[in-house]
């Protein structure tokens, strides 16, 4: 057994972090003033400079207990992986994040991943990157559900004279 230091000591608090796990958002509904994708990846960003919860979702316009509540919807596990990460929590590498759905790989497409960046232990901004390894996935999906030996035309049926 390895002897962790407790998440809450000073030491761990003190710890510097130089890279935060790039995430996909959680799948909202859009909503002006609710958790967009931007303010997920910002509220990752103030998380990991300032090391509580409270203060990161106050920077971002939120609430702590909303925080919470995106934490824990459907679609949210790299979110919270990402929160964890940040947070040094022990095991939080090694949860395995479940399967994702044909939709789920959608909305990745989409949406793309964000990765939050941070300068010298601060905050700095948001680079969106495309998910490309989500459109791959997408399309081995996809390509599984043509039957075996069925030729694919240029043109749709509708069109052929």
């Amino acid at each position: 057994m390895t002897n962790r230091p407790d998440p809450r000591s000073r030491a761990v608090q003190k710890r510097r972090i130089s890279r935060i796990p790039a995430f996909a958002p959680v799948p909202l509904r859009a909503r002006v003033d609710g958790w967009t994708p931007v303010r997920q990846a910002e509220f990752i960003g103030y998380l990991a400079e300032t090391r509580c919860i409270s203060t990161a979702a106050g920077r971002v316009g939120m609430s702590r207990e909303s925080a919470y509540r995106l934490r824990g919807k459907p679609g949210a596990e790299e979110f919270a992986a990402a929160w964890d990460a940040v947070l040094g929590l022990p095991g939080a590498s090694r949860t395995p994040l479940p399967k994702v759905t044909l939709e789920g790989l959608f909305h990745r497409i989409r949406h793309g991943r964000y990765h939050p960046i941070l300068r010298d232990g601060r905050y700095v901004g948001t680079l969106q990157k495309a998910d490309n390894r989500a459109l791959l996935a997408a399309l081995t999906r996809l390509d599984r559900l043509v039957p075996p030996g069925h030729q694919m035309s240029p043109e749709p049926e509708s069109h052929r004279k």
